[in-house]
């Protein structure tokens, strides 16, 4: 006994068997229509969340419609909104150029300027003399008016003939060296230079306080002769034993030149405080 096309057959027996083909063709039949609905909902989906992103994107714009723009941007102050300090004073500043320090040699070359106290410890202070890893024991000091006396050969009337109005001088020794340094006062700097240039004979040496007598009675000594502002200075230097001093005595060129310019630099600050005293009361 059999039904129509797509129905269920009997087999021998009388037992029901399935039709497989037709149910396969069933179960393929389904399988389409959902994977069809699927596809559909999901371009559904797809289009519903451009929408409300274009919604969202649009509805971010300020009141000129602009799409785009950053809400956080349209919430800062514009330009004219900005806070201003309109009392608070503009820096100014002088066109005027300050004067030019003082020059120190401007107060050592002139006695109307240099008007610091004369002393010995004005140039020579303390007990003894450091230079770099060389001390040097002051001995004798002696100051005067009477340039002339403080000199041997020419230099005495040479010193009084422009004007010198004192010497001040200081020995200092060391390991069987002595040198005396003297410096001589005059009103201007071009008396100065002028005895400095003119300069014969030397220096006197000064003996005493714990030095003998050295660099009299023919012996041969080292001399030098420089001058800074209105102050010429001379030394004159050799060994106490009375050796005379050839250029292969380094010992002695070194004693006479650490004198020389510690001299210079006695007078040189001198000249300092001077303008800054000066310098601190113009400006006071």
């Amino acid at each position: 006994m059999s039904f129509g096309q797509g129905g269920p057959s009997w087999g021998p027996g009388g037992n029901q068997t399935p039709d497989w083909a037709a149910l396969a063709e069933a179960s393929a039949a389904r399988s389409r229509r959902k994977k069809w609905l699927l596809i559909g909902g999901g371009a559904l989906a797809t289009a519903a969340v451009a929408a409300i992103v274009a919604t969202a994107v649009i509805s971010t714009g300020n009141n000129g419609g602009s799409t785009g723009s950053d809400t956080n941007a349209s919430r800062l102050p514009g330009p004219a909104d900005l806070p201003t300090d309109s009392a608070a004073p503009e820096p100014s500043f002088s066109t005027v150029a300050p004067p030019p320090p003082p020059d120190p040699k401007d107060y050592v070359s002139d006695v109307k300027k240099d008007r610091a106290p004369l002393t010995i410890d004005s140039f020579y202070p303390g007990k003894k003399l450091t230079m770099g890893d060389r001390v040097y024991a002051k001995g004798a000091t002696h100051r005067t008016t009477n340039c002339a006396a403080t000199t041997q050969g020419a230099l005495g009337s040479i010193l009084m003939n422009n004007g010198c109005d004192q010497v001040i001088r200081a020995t200092y020794s060391r390991a069987g060296v002595a040198v005396t340094v003297g410096v001589a006062v005059f009103e201007t700097e071009a008396q100065a230079k002028k005895s400095a240039q003119q300069a014969s004979g030397g220096l006197a040496s000064l003996s005493g306080a714990g030095v003998p007598t050295f660099c009299r009675g023919g012996s041969i000594c080292r001399r030098t002769t420089n001058w800074y502002g209105r102050y010429a200075y001379f030394t004159i230097g050799g060994f106490t034993n009375g050796k005379n001093v050839s250029k292969a005595d380094k010992n002695v060129f070194t004693v006479g030149d650490d004198l020389r310019n510690f001299t210079f630099r006695q007078i040189r600050h001198r000249g300092e405080v001077q303008a800054s005293a000066a310098a601190t009361a113009s400006t006071g």
